[in-house]
């Protein structure tokens, strides 16, 4: 695929965005084959988010190649609207960075990182999220008291879902 291919696929999915917002649609789907081995699959959808009171829509590009077809997709993962239960709006809620799976100790069998009840200072690591096979050691955002642990050991985790509380 050329660059003018390329720049020409960024302005279709970039107008493709414009007639969602305009419409005002929650998705768009898109397949066009350009020959045997050259594809174009677009799907732009949109999730509105809560922030200070009023609804906006998100979205972040990604792209995906396969060796056979070249695919650009457009996707926002939904956000659920914040109520006083959810504690991702608490203040001391610690949010996933990445999408991944969560370890709670460094290893099977060994001690995890933290307990509820343990002090911890900025910095100290808290868990592990693993994506793609690296194991992304997460750091305390500040000094405090584990109040709540809010995932398993081992479990899946979106960007953005609550983690722990640090009182």
């Amino acid at each position: 695929m050329t660059k003018k291919d390329q720049d020409t696929d960024v302005k279709f999915i970039q107008a493709l965005a414009e007639v969602l917002k305009t419409n005002d649609l929650a998705e768009v789907r898109v397949k066009r084959e350009y020959g045997a081995d050259s594809t174009l699959d677009v799907r732009v959808t949109r999730a509105f988010a809560p922030i200070q009171g009023s609804v906006s829509a998100i979205a972040q590009p990604q792209v995906l190649t396969a060796p056979s077809a070249i695919t650009h997709s457009q996707e926002t993962t939904p956000i659920q609207n914040s109520t006083p239960e959810d504690p991702a709006s608490l203040a001391g809620a610690v949010t996933s960075p990445m999408v991944g799976t969560v370890y709670l100790q460094a290893e099977p069998g060994s001690e995890p990182f933290i307990s509820i009840g343990d002090k911890i200072t900025e910095g100290q690591t808290i868990l592990i999220v693993e994506a793609m096979k690296t194991m992304n050691q997460i750091p305390a955002p500040k000094s405090g008291k584990v109040a709540r642990i809010l995932v398993e050991d081992g479990t899946p985790v979106e960007f953005g879902t609550p983690l722990i509380i640090i009182e």
